[in-house]
């Protein structure tokens, strides 16, 4: 008897997310300062680049995922603006615990550079139907003959 009026009235019991399950992204990212042999650049100062990652993530396990992202970047600078890139960045997702993840990508750039980022994602704050996250991308970039480059950048974003 005592369990059953323990119970709350109408309330649903937390069951776990059962797999493979997919969820899909929203974000906006602000590079911040980018590397190269020829020394660094900020964004903010000469210009402003803006991206807009739209993904789906594939969890296939707990701890394991794919993950397929298109974003498309905006610059704007001597008073105009344009899209100035598309990355096409596919990658594996990796659960490290704590409401952080790790995503691993591939990048191909419409601007003709590729290479590979690492992503340190953190949800910081989990809703019924969607959450919210920050993340430190870490982009690393060849070709074009252009120099290798580092950048650190910062996104913000939801899931739903």
């Amino acid at each position: 008897m005592t369990g059953l009026l323990s119970h709350k009235v109408g309330a649903q019991p937390t069951q776990p997310p059962t797999y493979p399950r997919m969820a899909g992204y929203l974000g906006v990212l602000h590079p911040l300062i980018t590397v190269d042999e020829k020394g660094s650049e900020t964004n903010f100062s000469q210009y402003y680049a803006v991206g807009f990652p739209i993904g789906l993530n594939l969890w296939k396990t707990k701890k394991l995922g794919f993950s397929v992202e298109v974003v498309p970047t905006i610059r704007a600078e001597n008073g105009t603006s344009r899209v100035a890139n598309v990355l096409f960045h596919p990658g594996v997702l990796v659960n490290l615990g704590h409401d952080f993840t790790l995503a691993s990508r591939l990048a191909f750039e419409t601007s003709g550079r590729y290479g590979f980022t690492p992503v340190l994602n953190k949800i910081v704050k989990k809703g019924q139907t969607n959450s919210y996250f920050v993340a430190i991308p870490i982009p690393v970039r060849f070709g074009n003959d252009r120099p290798t480059s580092l950048t650190v950048g910062l996104q913000f974003g939801i899931v739903f």
